[in-house]
């Protein structure tokens, strides 16, 4: 006969595999996404991202350029230009969130 405050569990614990939720898919695909067709597909969901972050790169990158160069008026404008590009990025995160979570309500 067993102790009152003993539990014995059902199944034995295994590290190695993902536990089991009911209802819930670890993955989505049922193939491995590699990176490229991950970049490629997310671009596609949301393509102001990947926009938004070349726009503050080239920005950033064209005023440490001009900051070298001794011009500080254009680098200015150029880091200002950069946290503007930052903002549309977020803007754009958000959005593309906001869409994605409307499209999957049913």
């Amino acid at each position: 006969m067993e102790t009152p405050g003993r539990v014995t569990p059902e199944a034995p614990f295994e590290p190695s595999q993902p536990p089991v939720i009911e209802g819930f898919s670890p993955s989505v695909y049922s193939t491995s996404e590699g990176f490229k067709e991950k970049f490629i597909r997310k671009t596609r969901e949301n393509p102001l991202v990947p926009i938004g972050c070349l726009g503050t790169a080239a920005a950033l990158t064209y005023g440490l350029y001009c900051f070298h160069r001794g011009q500080s008026q254009r680098s200015q404008l150029m880091m200002r230009t950069r946290i503007a590009a930052q903002g549309f990025t977020i803007v754009a995160i958000l959005v593309g969130l906001a869409a994605s979570t409307l499209k999957s309500r049913p």
